[in-house]
C-alpha cells in the first residue's frame, strides 16, 4: 500500500469544490439542481480581455515567462494600487501567480515554522485554516458574532495575540459574509497592531472592486500606512472580472517575503499561465467602467434575495454590503423535523436537506468556522435566484 505524507490528515477537501461536483454529479443525471454553492460570477469574461488573450498568443507570448509574472502585467499592477488605493509599490514588491489562493499558498510556506500561529476570524474563506496548517502552523480561530457583523474586533484581536502570532488574516469584503470593514474598523485594528511589529498582516482584497450602496473601499495599509513593511496584499482578476478560470492572483509586500514567495513558485508551478497574463494587463489597465453596471446587478440580486430570505420563517439575514453572498441565519429551523421524521440538528445537515427537498446547494456555516448558517452566492441570474428562494420556502414549510 502507498504511504502517504502525515500532513494530509490535517487538510480537508474544499466543501465548495465538493458540493459543485455533487451538483454537477445530479444535473449530470437529469435532475433539475439550482447550484448557489460556486463563489464565481455567471458573467462572461468582458470581450476585451478575451481579445487581448488573443492577441497575447498572436504575439507569440506562448512561453515561459518570469516566475513572478511579465513586466507589463506587474507595471499593470503596480499602477493599479496608485490609481485605486493610492498605494506605492516597486516591481520586486509586487508577484503574480496561478490565483489568489497560490499567493496565500506561498506566503504560508515562505514564512511558517512549526507551532507558528495564524489568527483567523470566523467565519472565514474555507482555504485559510487548511493551507495553515499544511505548513506546521496553528491556526486561531476567533468567533465574530453577528452582532458585531461578522467583524473582528480591537479587543479581539488583542486577546488572541501571543508570542507566536505570526500571522493575522483580514478578508473584506468577506467570503462568505460580505461584511466590510470600515476605514474607523481597520483603523481601530492597526492600533493594536502598530504595537507588534513581528505580526504579518494579509489583506485578502479579492472582492475589493464588489461593494455596493456607493461605499468605498479600504484596506490596513491605505488606512495605516505604517503597516505596510509588514502587510501582504492579496488580489487578483477572478471575481471582479469574472476570470475565475484564467487563473491569476496577485501580491504585493515587502520585498523579503515576495522574493521567497517566487522562491518557491519556482519550484513549484514556475510562471502563471502566460496567455492569461497577457489577458489580465488589459483587465487591470483596461476599461473599468462596466463595473458599476455589474455592481448594479448584484445589487439588485441581493436585494430581492435577502428580502425572499427574511420572509421565510426561522430563516434571517443581515444585509452584506460587498461580495455576492448571504449568509443566512438558520437557527430558527434547527430541532425540527423533515417530511420522513429527521431531526435536523446542525446547519450542516440542513443544507443535505435543501439538497435532497429543493434541489438546491448551499454550503453549511460550519465550513466557514461559525455555525448555525448557510451560503449562498447571488452571483447567478434573478430568475434562477426567485426559482431557487421560492423552493427554499417550500421545504422549510414542510418542516415540523
Amino acid at each position: 500500500m502507498f504511504s502517504l505524507a502525515d500532513r494530509l490528515r490535517s487538510i480537508q477537501p474544499s466543501p465548495t469544490l465538493a458540493l459543485n461536483a455533487r451538483a454537477s454529479a445530479l444535473k449530470a443525471e437529469g435532475v433539475d439542481v439550482i447550484n448557489l454553492a460556486a463563489g464565481e460570477p455567471d458573467f462572461e469574461t468582458p470581450a476585451w480581455i478575451q481579445e487581448a488573450a488573443i492577441q497575447a498568443m498572436k504575439q507569440g507570448l506562448t512561453k515561459y515567462t518570469a516566475v513572478d509574472g511579465i513586466r507589463p502585467l506587474k507595471r499593470a499592477i503596480q499602477e493599479k494600487f496608485r490609481r485605486d488605493n493610492d498605494l506605492e509599490y516597486t516591481l520586486d514588491e509586487i508577484t503574480v501567480a496561478n490565483g489568489g489562493k497560490q499567493i496565500l499558498f506561498n506566503a504560508m510556506m515562505a514564512s511558517l515554522n512549526h507551532g507558528d500561529e495564524v489568527i483567523i476570524p470566523a467565519p472565514y474563506w474555507v482555504s485559510y485554516p487548511d493551507i495553515v496548517r499544511m505548513f506546521e502552523g496553528v491556526d486561531v480561530i476567533v468567533p465574530c458574532a453577528e452582532e458585531t457583523g461578522f467583524k473582528l474586533t480591537a479587543e479581539a484581536l488583542r486577546q488572541a495575540i501571543t508570542k507566536r502570532t505570526k500571522w493575522i488574516i483580514l478578508n473584506s469584503p468577506s467570503n462568505p459574509t460580505g461584511s466590510v470593514y470600515s476605514k474607523e474598523e481597520l483603523k481601530a485594528l492597526a492600533d493594536v497592531l502598530c504595537h507588534y511589529p513581528n505580526i504579518y498582516i494579509l489583506s485578502d482584497d479579492i472582492y475589493e472592486n464588489l461593494i455596493y450602496d456607493d461605499a468605498p473601499f479600504y484596506n490596513i495599509v491605505q488606512v495605516e500606512p505604517h503597516l505596510k513593511n509588514q502587510t501582504l496584499i492579496l488580489n487578483g482578476v477572478s471575481k471582479s472580472y469574472s476570470m475565475t478560470g484564467w487563473r491569476i492572483g496577485y501580491g504585493a509586500g515587502p520585498q523579503t517575503l515576495i522574493k521567497a514567495m517566487n522562491l518557491i513558485q519556482s519550484q513549484s508551478t514556475s510562471n502563471a499561465c502566460s496567455i492569461a497574463q497577457g489577458a489580465a494587463v488589459m483587465a487591470v489597465s483596461g476599461p473599468q467602467e462596466f463595473l458599476k453596471e455589474w455592481r448594479q446587478i448584484f445589487a439588485e440580486r441581493r436585494d430581492a434575495t435577502l428580502k425572499a430570505f427574511n420572509q421565510v420563517p426561522g430563516l434571517t439575514c443581515l444585509k452584506p454590503e460587498g461580495a455576492f453572498y448571504l449568509y443566512v441565519n438558520c437557527e430558527g429551523v434547527l430541532g425540527k423535523k423533515t417530511p420522513d421524521g429527521h431531526m435536523l440538528k446542525t446547519d450542516n445537515q440542513f443544507c443535505g436537506y435543501l439538497l435532497d427537498a429543493a434541489k438546491v446547494t448551499a454550503v453549511s456555516g460550519d465550513a466557514f468556522g461559525l455555525s448555525p448558517y448557510f451560503r449562498i452566492s447571488y452571483a447567478t441570474s434573478l430568475e434562477l435566484l426567485e426559482e431557487a428562494c421560492k423552493r427554499i420556502h417550500k421545504a422549510v414549510s414542510d418542516l415540523t
